[in-house]
């Protein structure tokens, strides 16, 4: 039988909750991006709009394909995924980073 140290268990954990938690904000961003009041207003708005937009669908797929793999792994994590993990919550700070991007776009005047 394998040896399972807590360590291991607890960092899972912690990257299954910070996966989580990046569902619930993108799901968030995807709403205020959907929303009226953050309507382009000029082409090269509506350009950035759609391909921020793009960019959101493509993550979350990418999002759930990794849930459904993290949770289908009963105990550990190979380091492969850990990484894969790892690089998936810098995509998310890469798209929050391009959403607040596009809100600071907006708000310059055309």
């Amino acid at each position: 039988m394998q040896h399972i140290s807590p360590n291991t268990i607890e960092h899972k954990q912690e990257l299954l909750v910070r996966v989580e938690r990046n569902e619930r904000m993108v799901q968030r961003l995807s709403e205020k991006l959907n929303s009226y009041t953050f309507e382009p207003k000029c082409p090269q708005r509506f350009e950035k709009f759609y391909e921020l937009n793009r960019h959101i669908q493509e993550f979350r797929k990418h999002q759930n394909r990794l849930l459904s793999k993290i949770r289908n792994q009963k105990v550990d994590l190979p380091e492969t995924d850990t990484h894969e993990i790892e690089s998936h919550l810098n995509r998310f700070k890469v798209l929050e980073s391009e959403f607040a991007a596009y809100l600071f776009d907006l708000k310059k005047p055309l």
